[in-house]
């Protein structure tokens, strides 16, 4: 019988975007833990999750990057999204005020 050395791991830049209060980290948490909290505190900046995957006997290492939604960390965004493979854009379907 032969042998296979060790599987590849993939990486996978996953980020999410969107306004402040939107769930992005609720999104998270409910992935990573299924958990879920009420009154989640606000993000700053960023928060940095992985999570491994095996997908048709692939191996991907999802680096999640949890971005704040606050006006003032948007110029940071660019930062926290370049090179992603993903984004996931959460937004608020209760407020008609941001389109």
């Amino acid at each position: 019988m032969a042998t296979t050395g060790p599987r590849q791991i993939k990486k996978a830049k996953l980020v999410l975007l969107g306004d402040v209060g939107t769930g992005k980290s609720s999104l998270v948490l409910r992935y990573l833990k299924g958990e879920f909290v009420e009154f989640q505190e606000s993000t700053i900046g960023a928060a940095f999750f992985t999570q491994t995957v095996v997908i048709n006997d692939e191996t991907v290492r999802f680096e999640i990057w949890d971005t704040a939604g606050q006006e003032r960390y948007h110029c940071l965004a660019p930062m926290y999204y370049r090179g992603a493979a993903a984004a996931v854009v959460v937004y608020d379907i209760t407020n008609p005020q941001k389109e």
